[in-house]
């Protein structure tokens, strides 16, 4: 069978917000099967439980926000990133403040995190969502435009083009492909950052966003060039913390994909706006289970190795 997955124990982290710049607290904890992950809002009167799902998006300008009532939790894609790329199921995520630490702007804190508190097999099986036909959203026309779509696919791979008129991104790849089947989501994508620049973070400062950003967690680059002393982790980062993000984005729908997405220009918005078209159709997926390892699609059945 293959199985559910949560944490062996608890684990800790402290950081701040890359919007807010406020200091939050984040403890990562084991849950029951068929939990799914839970943000816990506990510097409130009273704990607010918000379960994360498609429909718990409220905001995706800059990052993925969920919310229940007055309560809300930003810049959770990082995170999901990570659950994904760990096979993770289920996890309560207590947070102190409303929104997750940017850590160093990748999931690779994350990944860490969760591996060092032991990730363990529960005795429920893991069910997965199978797209069984296309479905796709799309904005704009041509080269402008913008669109993401899903693919029938014995497994899960993500195809990423992004189209950036910069000389320090143009010089890079602007497209990839990963399939998690390989097992190399900690080495090939985890440690992509996120990116900016300068011109953009001055006008997010002047709107009090981008408070808690900085060279420590963001690629940033002016006119021309990186400013990161150290350059850039893959020859490829830029796109590859896109597909970083669609796979935090798309895992909000609770349970593990198997498709073939792909993506031209899109981001948080399109992301959910895919995910809820296909919740739309009942007939474009079913959910499945494997009693049998060797039903599933290849890797899915291993823990991703430790660094």
């Amino acid at each position: 069978m293959i199985a559910q997955r949560t944490l062996k124990s608890l684990t800790k982290a402290v950081g701040v917000g890359l919007h807010s710049g406020q200091r939050v607290e984040l403890t990562l904890r084991p849950a029951a099967p068929d939990t799914g992950i839970v943000f816990r809002r506990v510097d409130l009167p009273e704990p607010v439980d918000i379960p994360v799902n498609a429909e718990s998006v409220t905001d995706t300008r800059l990052a993925s926000t969920i919310s229940k009532g007055g309560a809300k939790v930003q810049t959770i894609e990082h995170l999901m990133s990570a659950c994904s790329g760990l096979g993770l199921d289920n996890l309560y995520v207590d947070i102190t403040a409303e929104e997750v630490p940017i850590l160093d702007g990748s999931s690779a804190s994350f990944v860490y995190l969760l591996q060092s508190a032991g990730i363990v097999m529960q005795n429920a099986p893991k069910r997965f969502i199978r797209v069984i036909k296309p479905v796709e959203v799309r904005e704009g026309e041509g080269r402008t435009g913008k669109w993401a779509r899903f693919d029938p696919f014995h497994g899960y791979k993500l195809r990423f083009e992004i189209e950036f008129d910069h000389p320090a991104i143009t010089s890079t790849g602007q497209s990839f492909e990963f399939d998690f089947g390989s097992g190399r989501y900690t080495r090939e994508i985890a440690r992509a950052r996120t990116f900016g620049f300068t011109k953009e973070v001055e006008m997010m400062r002047s709107r009090g966003l981008g408070l808690g950003g900085g060279l420590d967690n963001a690629i940033v680059m002016d006119d021309v060039k990186v400013l990161n002393s150290d350059g850039l982790r893959y020859q490829d980062e830029f796109v590859k913390h896109k597909i970083l993000d669609a796979i935090g984005d798309l895992y909000v729908i609770g349970k593990p994909l198997l498709a073939a997405y792909s993506a031209f220009r899109s981001g948080h918005a399109m992301n959910n706006l895919l995910l809820r078209e296909l919740l739309k159709q009942p007939d474009a997926y079913e959910v499945v289970s494997f009693e049998r390892e060797r039903e599933a699609p290849s890797g899915f059945a291993q823990l991703a190795p430790a660094w």
